[in-house]
């Protein structure tokens, strides 16, 4: 029997309070500790890469790969870190600001069960549909059976992961809204070390063995949400899934989450739009764009996202508690830390696009014009880091608020430029370069800084964000900081030729010292000129 009275549960009394919630670490501290759980995971997901790439390559099977993962992954990032985390949060900060332990765990188990079971249902159409998935997402394989037909058996097995890990991140939402960070930022590791043990152990066991990588997919989803549930029983608020379309509290996370699925996740359907048109491109592209996008992500998923995921419950708290001036003080500490790292990161990354991918996967099947190709989109992807991350800042803004309707606008602008602009850098490319999916990457960069801006403008006009004092001088030191950085990796970085010529041991150590020094001159110029770690704490 799925429904049960509200309140059945033993009544343990809420280990973390509403009203304590403001008191919580603070904002560095707690990003501190996503980031260091996020990074621990990003590194494990450049091994997986690197086995990834010298397992398969750039071939056709790779290319088939990357699209049946693909498109659980972008689901995911809608349903999981996306729309749903966005509308879920500051509904459940609501229900704790109201103080009821009773009625959150309600709340809990019928978005559980509201959640699981549609994506259950849609899970099971798309397994049963694979072939029209395939065909919906990478039409350009439809004329290379071969092709197609290993993607959409792919598809039938990589698929479910969604339900999984959409799950996995409603848990984690759980645990993040009552400052339990360290697990949900840890559980990604899980389908990175997945996927090595697929590629490196079990990959002999299958006849075609990139089958074993979308087995590998399928068990990650399995491991990460089970590793959730321990953390919640120690808050008593284990999901037992209810299916009540009647609840409040559902109804507002609904209203809320269908435009949001759209504007909030605007970046990863252009990302999804160039796997679509790369798919019509040379064999290699959707691969290119794969391994580019990867190291792109490194910056973002270890700064941006952690710092996204730590302001979104105290800006909830914030909005519900109506402190408006800390609201404010709180995003203007998000957009300082993301530029504070994404700035040098994108001059670092484009400078070292060659190198970084010679050292990280021009290993086995990978070839030389294979990273020559995904340098020119790790470059035109890095061109819009700061953007990228600047969006996961700026979009809670408008949905701790409950604000769905002004991203959404923003979302529809950012995409129909997105669009204009593959129509315009995609054909010159593929003319004068063969470098098409350059175009694609270049495109997406361009829109998410329309996007930022337009997000970063409509908050101004709404008085919801303003700029605190100091920034003419954070700017100087930040500009300073990464024209030094740049100069010295400028003048210590090797010729791309004698990176072809070391082997991965010596390759390794050059960049990492190389790393090293560029980390190490930005900081002592921001140190030099005043930068102190309290101007990096924010509160809670």
């Amino acid at each position: 029997m799925l429904r049960r009275r509200a309140g059945s549960r033993s009544a343990m009394p809420e280990p973390v309070t509403a009203t304590r919630q403001s008191a919580g670490p603070g904002l560095l501290r707690s990003s501190a500790t996503v980031g260091s759980m996020t990074l621990l995971s990003r590194l494990l997901g450049l091994l997986r890469d690197v086995v990834i790439a010298a397992f398969v390559g750039a071939s056709a099977n790779a290319d088939a790969f990357f699209v049946a993962f693909k498109i659980p992954n972008f689901l995911r990032r809608l349903f999981a870190e996306g729309a749903f985390s966005q509308a879920f949060v500051p509904v459940l900060a609501d229900y704790r600001e109201e103080g009821s332990v009773a009625a959150v765990r309600v709340l809990i188990d019928r978005v559980a069960g509201m959640l699981g079971g549609s994506l259950l249902l849609l899970t099971s159409l798309a397994v049963l549909a694979a072939p029209w998935v395939a065909a919906v997402f990478a039409p350009g394989f439809v004329s290379q059976p071969l092709k197609y037909q290993l993607t959409s058996d792919m598809i039938r097995i990589t698929f479910p992961y969604l339900l999984l890990i959409s799950m996995t991140g409603f848990c984690g939402a759980i645990l993040n809204s009552y400052g339990r960070f360290a697990v949900p930022a840890f559980t990604p590791a899980f389908l990175n070390l997945s996927l090595i043990f697929a590629a490196t152990v079990a990959a002999p066991w299958f006849a075609e063995p990139v089958f074993a990588l979308a087995w590998g997919v399928l068990l990650a989803g399995i491991i990460q949400l089970l590793f959730q549930l321990p953390a919640l029983h120690r808050l008593d608020l284990v999901p037992r899934p209810v299916w009540d379309t009647q609840h409040a509290g559902v109804r507002r996370i609904l209203r809320l989450m269908v435009p949001a699925l759209f504007g909030v996740s605007v970046s990863q359907i252009n990302l999804l739009l160039d796997t679509v048109l790369a798919s019509f491109l040379p064999t290699g592209s959707v691969s290119w764009l794969y391994y580019s996008d990867r190291l792109a992500e490194l910056p973002l998923g270890v700064f941006g996202i952690a710092i996204a995921t730590v302001i979104l419950p105290s800006l909830s708290a914030h909005r519900a508690a109506q402190r408006d001036g800390q609201f404010s003080v709180t995003l203007d500490w998000a957009v300082r830390s993301v530029l504070l790292i994404g700035v040098p990161a994108t001059v670092a990354l484009v400078m070292l696009a060659r190198p970084v991918l010679i050292t990280l996967f021009q290993y086995g099947a990978l070839t030389p014009a294979d990273v020559d190709m995904a340098a020119l989109s790790l470059r035109a992807y890095s061109a819009g880091l700061v953007a990228f991350m600047l969006v996961k800042v700026l979009a809670p803004g408008f949905y701790a608020r409950q604000d769905t309707a002004t991203p959404v606008r923003i979302g529809i602008v950012a995409m129909a430029a997105n669009m204009v602009l593959n129509l315009l850098f995609v054909l010159p490319l593929m003319w004068y370069w063969n470098a098409g999916h350059m175009g694609l990457a270049l495109a997406t960069s361009v829109a998410a800084y329309l996007n930022a801006g337009l997000l970063l403008r409509g908050l101004l006009h709404k008085g919801i964000f303003r700029f605190q004092p100091g920034w003419g001088v954070y700017g100087a030191r930040l500009l300073l900081a990464t024209l030094a950085m740049a100069a010295a990796v400028s003048w210590l970085v090797p010729d791309v030729a004698a990176w072809l010529d070391w082997d991965w041991r010596r390759r390794a150590l050059r960049m990492a010292l190389l790393c090293g020094a560029g980390a190490g001159v930005y900081t002592t110029v921001h140190l030099a000129l005043g930068t102190r770690l309290r101007h990096l704490r924010g509160s809670a």
